[in-house]
Parts: C-alpha cells; structure tokens; sequence
C-alpha cells in the first residue's frame, strides 16, 4: 500500500509528535502494531538477568534461593501483561522467550516441558517472517493454530509457580537422566575394540565414573543395571571403509593391474577347517575357506597401480576375541583371445616373461596381489590408518599399501533404554551431562577449556561409534552443547571456536539431516543472540583487565566465524551485517548502561542543588573512565576482531547523552550560583574536559559533538574557582608560616637548608598552575586574562610569605640567643631564595610560551610583556630587596668583627717577637670560622651574595687602616699579608667567589699601595727608576731634545761600552740663546753599582745640536745588569762657570735592552745605535718618592729624595 502523510494533530494548542514506538504501561507500542519489540525488548532485560543467575549459581547457592531469585527478576519480566501481547506474537519471538527459560532451568539444574509440543523428531510448519530481535531474516514457515496452543500452554505453564525442586530434579532424572544411564550402561557392557587413548579402563571404573556424572544412588544403579542385562543382545559388525591403495603389483602384460579387494571375517573354527582341507599353502584363502554370504567385494579398478575405491561394507562377527578380518586384493584377469594376444606382445614386447606366465595360468585365473590379517581384538573401535599388503611367498615382498577405516558398530541395538530417541540426541545428551560433571568438580573459577576426564572421553567414543554417528553429528552435537553450557557456565570461547572450524570442514562433506540443519541453524541463530547480548554488556562481563578482555576477543571471533561459515549462510540466506548487530549492540547497550549509572548516583531528593550537581560529577567521571578504558582496551579488541571503532561509536553516544543530562541540570542551576555550587561543579569541568581531550583519537565524525562548547556553561563559575583557589592557598601558607620554627629541614651529607614554610608554599602554589592545566580554557583571549589572574595571585601570596615571614623571625628572635637569633635569619634568607626559585619556575610552569602561541593573534606583544613579565619582575625585584636586606643585616656583624681584628692586628707590629703569620691568624681563624657556618647554614646563591659585600667591606677596611701616618715596612707587609689571606679565604680554591669578582678596581688600588709601602728603600729606588725607563718608552715626542747612543755589553770581558754620538735640539739657556751642552752618563741605582763612577763627556760651547763622538767602559756584571731597575741614567747639562750646571734634559736606558745582556748573549754581539727623547720629571708626581722622603730615618731614603727634588726644581715641566 502507498503511504499516506497525515496532517498533525494539535490538542490544546500543542502539536502531538508522531513517533516510532511508545511505552505504554510497561509494553512497547509499535507503529506497525506488532509485538515484536516489545518481545526484544523483555527478552533483552531477562538475559541481562541471567548473568546475575550464573553468578549466583558459581557460588554454589542452593536451589531455593535461586528460584526466589528467578521469580522476583525474570519470571517477573516475562509474564509482565502477557495475557495483552502473547496472543499475536510471532514464533520465532515466542522461541526467544522460551528460550530464556531454558537457559535459566540449566543454570539451576531442573527441567520444564520441552518447548516442541509435537514431539521429538517431528516436522513442524514455520512462519516466513523476519524479527527484529534476530535481524537475521531466516527463512521459517507459520506453525499452525495447534502448535500455537501449545506452546501458549506451555509457556504459561512455565510461569506459573514452579514444582518442589526436588520433585522437579527426582523428575528429571527418570525422564532424561536414567535412560541416557542405560544406555551407557548397554555401551559399556557391549564395549568392542580398544579406545583410542593409551589408558584402558575396567568396567567397573568406567560404572563408577558415569554413577558419579549422572549422580545415582546405588539402589538406583542396580535396578538400571539389573534391566540392561535383560535387555536384546545386539548384532556385532565391524564396519570397514577401503579407501584406496598405492604401489601395488602390476601383474598384466601392460604393467598394471586391475585390482579388486575381497573382505571376510573368519572365525578360529573356520580358519582351522580351512587349513586342514589342504597341506599346501593357498594363496586363495578368503576365496575357498568363506562361505559365499560373508564375502564382500569391491568394484574392479581397471590399469592402475594406486586404485580409489572408498566402499563401506558391514561385517557381522559372533566373538570378538576368535575373530580376525581377511582381505585379498586381486588382479582381475579375462579371457581374451589369440590376435588381442599378439597385438598385446607386438606392442609391448618386454612383457615376454609375464605372457608366457600368464600362458601357464588355467583360463580366467586371477593373479594375488596382496592381503591384510588382523585380529579384531587388536583393534580400536574407531581406527583409520595404511596397511601394508603381506606376500604369500616371498618372490615379490614389497606390495604396497592399502588405507582401511575401521569401526565397531552394533546392528538391532536395543532401543528400549531410550524410549525411541535417536542415538544422535542421547549422544547430546550424554555430552552435555559429561561437561556439566566435570565443570561442577572443578576447584578452581577458570573457565572450561573443552578437556574431559579419560572415562568421558573413552564412553563417548564407544557410543558413537557403536551407534554409528559420523565426525560431524558429533561436532555438531559438540557445538550445541557447548554453546548451550556456554550461556550457563564458564566456557571458553576457544573451545566454540574449535567446534565451528570442525563443522566448516564437515560441512561439504556430508549431508546433514533436515531435523540436525534446523538444529545448526536455530543453535547458531541462538548464539548469536546471546553473543550479541554479551556484547551489549561488555562493560560488566568483561571489565578491562588482562583475564577477561581476551575472552572478549575470543566471543567476536567466535560470532565473526559463525558469519563465515557457509553453514551459517545456506541456512540463513538473508543479509546479515555482523558489523551493524555488533555497533547496534554497542549502541543500545551504552545508553542502558548510562540509563543504570545514572540512576545510581541520582540523588534521593531533588531540593538541594548541590545534591543533583554532585550525582552529575560522579555520573560524568564514570563516562570519563568509561571512554578512556573503551579507547586502551577495548577498541583494540573490537578493531581486531570485527573492525569496528568501538571507541568512536561509544564517544559520540556519550557525548549526546551527557550533553542532554548536562543541560537539564546547570538549566537548574543558572542564576542560583554560590561557593559551594561552583565547587559541586569543578569536577565536572575536569571530567568533562578529559573527555574533551580524548576526542582527538576519534576517526571519523558523522555528526557534530554535542560537548565542544562545554566550557561556555560553567563561565559563571569561573570567578568562584580561582577565588577559592587564591583563598585555600593562602590559608595554607599562613598555617604553614604559624607553625614554622625556621629550623632546616635536614641536616648532614645532603642537607636541606630551608624551613618547612618554603616546602609548603611551593606545595601551595603548585595547585594554582595545576588549575590552570586542568581549566585548559579554549578561548585564548579569555584564557590570557586567566592567567593575568593566576599570575596576580601567586605574585600576592609570595609578598604576603615574605611579609609574615619577617614577622614570624622576628616574633622568635625575641626570646633568643644571638645565635639562634643568626641561625633564623639565615633559614629565612634560603626561604627566600626558594621562593625566588619558584617564582623563576613560574612562566615555564604556566607554559607563557604556549599562551603566546595562542594569543598572538588576538593580544600584542607590549601588551603581553607589560602585564605578565612585569607584573612577576616586581614581585620578584621586592623579594630580591628583601633577601639583600637579610643578608646585610647577616654582614653587619661580621663587618665589625673584621675591622676589630684587622685593627688589633695592625697595631702589633710593635710587638718584635710576634711574626706576621701569628699577627693575621686570629682574623683568618674567625672568617674561617664564620663563613663555614654561613655556608653551612646559607643555600650557595645567598652565600655568594653575602660573601661579595663582605669582600667589598674588608677592602675599605683594609683601605683605612692602610692610611695611617708614621707606619712602618712592617705594618704595611703585614695589611698585604692580610690581603692575600683573605683573597684565599674567599676564592675558597674556586668554590667561593671567582677571581673576576675579586678583582675589583679598589682591590687593584689597595694592593698596588700596599705593595709599594711593604717595599724597602732599595726596591723603592728601583720601582722609581723602573718607571722612568717604562716612560722612557711610551715617550715620543722630543719637545727637550734627543741624544743618540750606542751601547754594546761584552760578556766576555764584562764591559759595557757607551759612545756618545750627538745630541740634537736641545733648548737655549744661555742668555745668548744657546747653550754649552755635555753628557754626563752613570748606572744606577747606585745600591747595585757602588763601585761605578759617573763620567762625562767634553764640553760643547754654544752648540744645541752637538756632536760628541765619545766613547765610554764601564766594567759590570752580567748579573748586575740584569738586576731590578738597573738602567743607564743619561743626563744633559749646559756648562755654567759662576753657577751650577743647567738642566737640559735626562734620560733613561735599561740595560736589559743592550745588546750583550739581552737576548742569547753572542761573543760579540752588534752594537745598537739608540735615540733617547730628554725628559724633564713633573714635580711631586712620583708616589714611589713620596714614600721614600716619609722614611725620615733612612739616610740612603732621604739622600736619593733630596736630588730628585733639585732636578724637578730645575725641570721645565709643571
């Protein structure tokens, strides 16, 4: 029929929403009028509640309490308002209800009515209709009206209030258990052949095993035993396959052979009589010793060496113990005539030999090619294996090969035990009780594996084989137990695995019966139900540990192989995408599971906001933990196995679900925001954006996220956040200020010079940068003020530290000691340091450089650096002052100790006995002291800082009481004495300040002068005359003239050796504006050449450029000339007779630089023509006379001082 679109229908104004389904009260209504979701969705919560019955069950519960637990949660579902819906529901949807009530009558091990009302083995008619709890669209007929009643009857049956379990299990017992008993009973009597372990087993172990299985009672095991013994003796046979043959004889003219096989079993009487009808061995024994009734041939394979037959023949024996099994192979020979003969002989003329053989041969005889004995006795009840042909003579041993099966079978079996049912369900049925007995004795909670105790396994193989049932009714039956036991027990899902890969390679092998295909078809149909219901609730049967989620893996695989096989889809030839039931299942099962949790947490009353805000923060943190187990765990194994991205599926189910219960509830929370709402609500922002950032692992996305935008509904809450994290904080560090007793936290090898305060605090602010990761706030323009925020806060909290700080050292130093008063302040000077330490963390805790990134677009780069930068380097300029102000207060001390002990030092040099080393080793004994304990008690960066104002101290101290008046050599060696101790002392060898810092300007000043005073007259004299000849050098210019020399040293006679050239412009200081120049020429200083008079050279009237051409020799020393300041002082004159002499100039040459003494001293070394400006000396410009002419005592001082002056008074120089 066309579909017709209705107009809307409007009631009271409000248009009414046509939907798919509804709820209405308790059943599901559908628009097609059907009850099949209502019936999916019953039997979807009753197999939920299976789960929770097998539970139960391992516990090992008894009986009643299961069935209370029955009624009350699932009885209770399933006939919730049946009498509305039964009537018209389908069949298969009837099916899934019973089934459910037979997986629950398993679990609790007692029996119902059989839900196929017609009988065993029956043909019952099936409706063709799809149902949606199976979306598998199998192909079924409608049962007829009959059926329906019946099954009707028998459902409500079922619901109604359940017999006495022990009338329901006695029950049980005699209709299923005892004629299986009997039957096992008829198996073990009759038993034939070895079974196919190693381990053989007595009848009465194998009687005990099965009491034990089927939990009988002795009375009860005699009586059954005692009616299978009366029972029909059945027909044994031995059912033998030949299958084929390889590398036999080839006994025709051509090579080959055409080869039949002739089978019979013989008695020992027969063999006997056999053997005595003839003397000679007969090859033809199975041909002349059988009656013609019991022998069995195969067909004739023409011209072959490896002949395929694969004939069954069944043969009957009497006793199993004088029987043996005899096969002839043959070579089928026929008459032919004289010309086939000769073409035979033209055409293959190496086969003369064989033809005139064959010429002897009686007409039609045919040729032996083999045979096979064996004791029936020494078989197995199932055997298949190759067979080696024995020879009757030993002309030709080797035969070759024939592949025989061999199986025990029983003809006109007793099928009285069994009320008529076939062997193919007992078989089942014996299985299935087998697995259940050995389940129930295992003592630990593993799951089955699919191994049976050797009597199962020996009983089970007798059976079928003595009842013929072929490998693929037993896997087949193997498959329906085991997945049956699967839903009640724990099975491994490898062992399905096994039974599904059998059944695939059974499966073209041989026809199933229809009756054993509708079986297959509805057990894998069944399963795939439960699996997927298995699914649907993957969260609780298979939590993510390293046990149960490889069971997961192994279900899928399990479900992905029953859609594979082609069992599965030939009897189930509609589509069936295992990937859409496995997402649905997912799906549905995600929505009920978020449905159960939040319910959970929902809140007995809905008044108190707080309450419904707090059931949101825990619903919210289970989602959470639920997508990150889905994406570790299980997506893995989803992926794997059906290639579906579970975690994607479950994220944007998720995401709508808490999106619509987020709403509704921060809906009832707007305009009502406080404190402690805001705090209800911090969690759900973490959880939330935890489940925000999981998002980046999603591979595809058909719609928008619900939940991108979260974080615009908790803007409102924003300020209260970080107020209470500000707040917290500093109450945190106030306690932790209260308590401190500025003491270290550790002493020894590894010490840790700060107080728990500093501890604390850097615990404290920590949250702070903890929040800002957790709040990860999206918008980077609102994110940058956050972390203007953030960072104010932290920089208040540091200054209100260093503020309580100082109040708390003051508040102890009251009542102490002045050591513990400098211990204290030596604990707050390294808080302070660790506190400027974690400051200097801040921006890379605070990842500034990612909020840059972030922000570059939106906030300028001066905006940026004038508000975060700025803010934290005044905060952190104050702390520094701070922590310089401590350590001044920490110098001050030392700074007057210095000064006393450098003072007191000073003045000892009075005392003659006492040497410089004793002076100075009382100051260097209390800095060695003091700076070991303030490296001890300070962190090194505050012991560097106190240690260079320290430096700077001792240097002006140092300085001032170099300044003395009236001090002697000795004062003055011993303050640079003092110096050099106290620049070890505080280089430390290189752990203590570096040399670069040491080495100031004013340490540079003070050694120079305390260098110079410490020196004797002597090395003041050559320090003097050293710095004339290093002017000497640097001077350029002639503005007096110039005098050229040339001066050589011999080593050999030890003489130096002075020519006087010239001198050129020189200055007028006549009244004629000339001059009378001469050269007067010494080496001093004269305290290293006494002996050594000066000479002059000839006077040249009114000349300023004169030409001497004089030569001089004075006999010195090597060592003499190489002495400190040793120089060759040169002077220029002007010659007045009435007056002294005037000054015109002087010069200086060190005799380092004659050739002779310096360099590698030749025999003769070259003579060197030197040009010397004249100088004139400044007055009073020379430090080094200053402190000669202080020496008042010293006439050697005082003598030198006194013709230094006369010259700089006749110098021209200002």
């Amino acid at each position: 029929r066309r579909r017709h679109d209705h107009s809307p229908l409007h009631i009271v104004g409000s248009t009414v929403e046509i939907v798919k389904s509804t709820k209405f009260p308790g059943v599901h209504l559908a628009e097609d009028l059907t009850w099949s979701l209502n019936n999916s969705t019953i039997t979807k919560k009753a197999q939920q509640r299976l789960y929770f019955l097998q539970r139960l069950r391992k516990a090992h519960l008894p009986l009643p309490i299961l069935t209370t637990f029955y009624r009350g949660t699932i009885k209770s579902i399933l006939s919730s308002r049946i009498t509305a819906w039964f009537g018209n529901c389908t069949a298969s949807d009837r099916k899934s209800l019973q089934r459910v009530v037979r997986t629950a009558e398993k679990i609790n091990c007692v029996s119902l009515p059989t839900s196929n009302p017609a009988g065993p083995g029956s043909t019952r008619s099936r409706s063709r209709q799809s149902s949606p709890a199976r979306r598998l669209g199998m192909t079924r007929r409608q049962k007829d009206r009959k059926v329906r009643s019946s099954v009707l009857l028998e459902i409500t049956k079922d619901f109604k209030d359940p017999e006495n379990p022990e009338e329901r299990e006695k029950k049980h017992k005699e209709q299923e258990l005892k004629p299986l008993y009997k039957e096992l009973l008829y198996t073990i009597k009759h038993r034939l052949g070895k079974p196919t372990s190693n381990e053989e087993y007595t009848t009465a172990q194998l009687q005990d095993y099965i009491k034990e299985a089927f939990r009988m009672t002795d009375d009860e095991h005699k009586s059954l035993s005692e009616k299978v013994q009366g029972t029909m003796r059945p027909v044994y046979c031995l059912k033998v396959t030949v299958k084929e043959a390889k590398g036999i004889l080839g006994k025709d003219i051509s090579g080959y052979s055409d080869p039949y096989c002739l089978l019979t079993i013989m008695q020992k009487d027969k063999q006997a009589k056999s053997s005595t009808l003839s003397s000679k061995p007969q090859k033809a024994v199975v041909k002349d010793s059988a009656e013609q009734g019991e022998v069995f041939q195969t067909d004739i394979k023409k011209q072959t060496l490896n002949p395929v037959w694969d004939e069954t023949f069944k043969l009957v024996f009497e006793d199993i113990s004088s029987a043996s099994f005899h096969m002839d192979m043959w070579d089928k020979d026929e008459e032919v005539s004289l010309a086939q003969k000769l073409d035979e002989f033209r055409t293959n003329f190496h086969g003369l030999k064989r033809m005139i053989k064959d010429a002897k041969k009686e007409k039609g005889t045919d040729d032996f090619l083999g045979n096979v004995v064996l004791k029936l006795q020494d078989l197995h009840c199932t055997e298949d294996r190759w067979h080696i042909l024995e020879p009757r003579t030993e002309t030709y041993p080797d035969r070759g090969q024939c592949h025989l099966q061999f199986k025990f079978i029983h003809k006109e079996r007793d099928d009285s035990m069994s009320a008529g049912r076939s062997a193919y369900v007992n078989y089942s049925g014996i299985l299935q009780q087998f697995v259940q007995a050995h389940i129930s004795k295992q003592q630990d909670s593993s799951p089955w594996k699919g191994e049976l105790c050797g009597e199962g396994t020996t009983l089970l193989e007798h059976y079928a084989a003595q009842n013929d049932i072929s490998p693929f009714l037993q896997d087949l039956a193997k498959w329906v137990a085991y997945s049956k036991l699967y839903q009640s027990f724990e099975v491994d899902s490898k062992v399905l695995f096994q039974q599904l890969t059998s059944i695939e390679y059974h499966w073209d092998q041989q026809e199933l019966p229809y009756q054993q295909k509708q079986e297959l078809g509805d057990s894998l149909h069944g399963f795939l139900q439960y699996g997927l219901c298995l699914v649907s609730k993957y969260r609780d049967i298979f939590p993510p540990t390293a046990k149960t989620t490889p069971r997961l893996q192994t279900l899928l695989r399990v479900l992905v192989q029953i859609c594979k096989t082609r069992a599965f889809r030939k009897l189930n030839p509609a589509q069936f995408d295992l990937h859409y039931e496995v997402s649905d299942a997912v799906l549905s099962g995600t929505e009920e599971w978020f449905n159960i949790k939040k319910g959970l947490h929902q809140p007995m009353t809905k008044d108190l906001l707080e309450t419904t805000v707090s059931a949101l923060a825990r619903l919210t943190r289970e989602v959470q933990e639920d997508i990150s187990f889905t994406k570790d765990v299980w997506n893995k194994v989803f992926v794997s196995t059906v290639q579906l991205d579970v975690f994607t599926v479950v994220y944007q189910k998720l995401d709508s679900l808490l999106a619509e219960e987020l709403r509704s509830t921060l809906a009832q929370v707007e305009n009502n925001m406080d404190q402690s709402l805001a705090n209800s609500l911090f969690p759900v922002y973490q959880s939330l954006q935890a489940i925000h950032k999981e998002k980046a692992y999603l591979q595809r996305r058909e719609k928008p996220l619900l939940l991108t935008s979260f974080h615009e509904d908790f803007r409102e809450a924003l300020p209260y956040w970080l107020s209470k994290a500000f707040t917290t904080t500093l109450e945190r560090v106030e306690k932790a200020v209260q308590v401190d007793q500025l003491q270290p936290l550790q002493t020894g090898s590894v010490p840790i010079k700060h107080s728990s305060s500093a501890v604390d605090l850097a615990a404290c602010v920590q949250p702070i940068c903890q929040l800002w990761e957790q709040l990860s706030w999206p918008d980077s323009e609102e994110g940058f003020m956050l972390m203007v925020k953030l960072t104010e806060d932290i920089c208040k909290i540091a200054s209100t530290y260093c503020r309580l700080l100082k109040a708390r050292v003051k508040e102890l130093s009251d009542n102490s000691d002045p050591g513990s008063a400098a211990n204290m302040l030596c604990v707050v000077v390294n808080d302070l340091e660790h506190l400027r330490s974690v400051l200097n963390r801040l921006p890379q805790q605070l990842n500034w450089v990612g909020l840059r990134e972030r922000t570059r677009n939106v906030i300028g780069e001066t905006q940026f650096q004038n508000t975060l930068p700025s803010q934290l380097q005044h905060t952190q300029a104050a702390l520094n002052r701070e922590i310089r102000s401590a350590v001044d207060t920490l110098g001050k001390k030392m700074h007057t100790d210095i000064e006393k002990y450098v003072r007191r030092m000073a003045t000892r040099h009075r005392l003659p006995s006492r040497s410089t080393e004793d002076a100075v080793d009382p100051l260097m004994r209390y800095m060695e002291e003091e700076l070991k304990y303030m490296n001890e008690n300070l962190v090194q960066e505050n012991f560097n800082s106190l240690l260079t104002p320290l430096w700077t101290s001792s240097l002006k101290i140092l300085h001032q009481v170099s300044q003395q008046e009236d001090s002697s050599v000795v004062y003055f060696q011993r303050l640079q004495f003092t110096l050099q101790c106290l620049e070890q002392c505080f280089h430390a060898e290189g752990n203590g300040l570096p040399l670069e810092t040491l080495h100031t300007d004013e340490y540079k000043t003070l050694k120079g002068h305390l260098m110079l005073n410490s020196m004797s007259c002597q090395q003041l004299i050559e320090k003097f005359f050293e710095r004339k000849v290093w002017e000497q050098k640097v001077c350029h210019g002639e503005k007096y003239g110039a005098v050229t020399l040339i001066v050589s040293y011999l080593r050999s006679e030890e003489k130096l050796h002075v020519e006087v050239l010239n001198a050129v412009q020189l200055i007028p200081l006549d009244s004629n504006g000339s001059s009378d120049p001469f050269v007067q020429l010494s080496l001093e200083p004269k305290h290293i050449f006494p002996q050594v008079e000066p000479r002059c050279t000839k006077i040249k009237p009114c000349d300023l450029n004169p030409l001497f051409e004089e030569s001089f020799e004075f006999h010195v020393t090597l060592d003499q000339c190489q002495s400190a300041g040793a120089c060759l002082f040169v002077t220029v004159l002007d010659h007045d007779t009435l007056r002294s002499d005037d000054f015109e100039g002087e010069a200086f040459l060190s005799l380092k630089a004659v050739p002779g003494v310096a360099g590698g001293g030749a025999q003769n070394p070259t003579p060197a023509q030197i040009r010397l400006p004249l100088l004139h000396p400044k007055p009073n410009s020379e430090n080094t006379l200053k402190l000669l002419e202080a020496r008042k005592g010293e006439r050697e001082a005082q003598a030198f001082v006194k013709l230094r002056r006369q010259r700089e008074r006749k110098s021209q120089e200002v």
